[in-house]
């Protein structure tokens, strides 16, 4: 579907929205502004990630935005995240998604609409700053999780798979991560030094702010997890301590009831009548003797 926001009469460019556009449709744009083909390529193939080029008539950008997954356990880029292709200049703004983006109707109200849009540049860094603004709503969620988690860990709530879910918090953290990361060479362009105005100081500061929170995460997750491999290796040795402990107690004790449970007729204390009460007496003694070395060695 093809649908032009904005016009050269009305607001000084163009803004044409193309959402999951067929081939001819894109085609006939791609002609009327003179798109190369490679570019076409990259904003119509829905894996792709991040990226910025530069050509001699246009700036072409793949922003990539936070898309709200079904799936709990989501924790690829194709799940989390839909991808925007953007071909900018001071004349025109082409924007080509395969998925439905409410905000881009919220910058089309609050800017195009409003009359405060002050260009295509300006329109393009709105674009970029609402698709940054998507992160931050999982990174809230994301951060309450870890919470919860560090929470349960601690108070040894061993009915909870914990470790399944720090795995796919941690997969969702690196991916969010990495497409942050990817979306930088954007950024870079978008503020350059020496020439950045409050618009795109604007876009910049809120990057390098998700940029560190996410940094964060991603510590605290690394964190958790080696918390709880230490915890879970601390009670995997504590009860091999008091199994341990119980062996020893009865090893002596299983001696004795093994000699005197052979089947020889000639076993000279089986005719004695205070053999048994002594042997008793004697595996007595050998428990006690052991419980007094073991808490003189403190390990009861």
């Amino acid at each position: 579907m093809v649908k032009q926001i904005a016009s050269v009469n009305d607001q000084g460019f163009d803004w044409i929205d193309l959402t999951t556009p067929g081939k001819d449709e894109i085609a006939q744009i791609a002609e009327r502004y003179g798109f190369h083909q490679a570019s076409v390529e990259d904003a119509t193939e829905p894996d792709h990630l991040p990226k910025y080029e530069k050509f001699r008539d246009y700036g072409f950008v793949i922003l990539r935005f936070f898309a709200s997954p079904l799936n709990q356990e989501a924790d690829t880029v194709q799940e989390l995240t839909d991808k925007i292709a953007i071909f900018y200049s001071d004349k025109f703004v082409v924007t080509v998604h395969q998925n439905e983006w409410p905000h881009l109707e919220d910058v089309s109200k609050r800017f195009v609409s409003a009359g405060d849009c002050q260009g295509s540049i300006h329109l393009f860094q709105e674009i970029v700053r609402y698709g940054l603004l998507t992160f931050d709503r999982p990174l809230d969620a994301l951060g309450k999780k870890i919470d919860t988690l560090e929470e349960r860990v601690f108070l040894k709530n061993k009915n909870i798979p914990i470790l399944k879910r720090l795995y796919y918090l941690k997969r969702k953290i690196d991916v969010l991560k990495r497409l942050l990361l990817l979306t930088n060479d954007i950024i870079d362009h978008i503020d350059p030094p020496g020439s950045s105005n409050e618009y795109t100081r604007d876009i910049r500061d809120l990057y390098v702010k998700q940029q560190s929170l996410f940094d964060s995460l991603a510590d605290n997750t690394t964190h958790l997890l080696a918390i709880y491999f230490n915890i879970s290796s601390q009670r995997t040795n504590e009860t091999i301590r008091v199994l341990t402990i119980f062996s020893v107690f009865f090893m002596p004790l299983t001696f004795i009831v093994g000699i005197y449970g052979m089947n020889f007729d000639f076993m000279p204390e089986l005719r004695q009548r205070w053999g048994y009460p002594g042997v008793m007496i004697l595996m007595a003694v050998i428990v006690i003797g052991i419980y007094i070395w073991f808490r003189q060695k403190k390990w009861l």
